[in-house]
Order: C-alpha cells, then structure tokens, then sequence
C-alpha cells in the first residue's frame, strides 16, 4: 500500500500562543489511536517553532545557514504525519477528519504528498 506524507502547514504568527487547547489535544489523540488502530498511521510529531529552527541552503556550490525565526514565512510545518493508505482519496479523508477536529480560529493547510518508493 503507498504511503502518504501530510506536512501539516500553520500560520505561526496567528496560532495561540498557548498552543493547542486540551480539548483540542484530547480529539486530536482519539483520531490518532483510531488512525493507529486501522493501520492508517506510521508516525506523527509536531515541530519546534522556527524560532528553535536553522535552514540550511546550497547555492552556487556553497551552503548557508540561516537561524530562525523566518519572518518572511507566512505559513510554515508545524507538523507532519506519515499515513498507509489504499490510496490517495482515503489519505485525503483521513487528512480532512484531522483538519476538522480543530476549532474553528485555527488556520490549518495539509499537504498531501505520496512517498515515492525507491
């Protein structure tokens, strides 16, 4: 079955500052085990935030670093999931019920990649 990696994308400027409510932790960790169960998660982790980050570039045959936070970054991967799934609808799917368990101030994008198999 392929796999599915959801790069879970946030407004980091806008997220609470408090982080996720524990309501929020506990839907969040009820959809997990389910996900668990049905053999549909490998693994899953938030991010430290960008402030606790580097990039690191190769250009022109030379790397920079670069420390965080990266304020020019509207959006930025505050997590990720790695998903099993028949195909990409069902990963979709899965994708969606995560994206619902939070409330409603919280601005969410997923992206939804299949993991090419070497």
């Amino acid at each position: 079955m392929p796999r599915y990696l959801s790069m879970i994308r946030v407004d980091e400027q806008n997220a609470p500052a408090e982080g996720p409510s524990p309501e929020l932790m506990e839907r969040m960790g009820e959809l997990i085990e389910e996900m668990t169960k049905a053999g549909v998660m490998l693994d899953t982790a938030g991010l430290t935030p960008t402030s606790d980050g580097t990039r690191v570039t190769w250009s022109g045959g030379k790397i920079s670093c670069t420390d965080g936070p990266f304020t020019e970054s509207k959006e930025v991967i505050g997590g990720y999931a790695l998903l099993q799934a028949k195909d990409k609808a069902e990963a979709l799917e899965w994708t969606k019920r995560f994206l619902r368990v939070h409330e409603e101030f919280w601005t969410i994008t997923v992206e939804v990649r299949e993991v090419v198999e070497a």
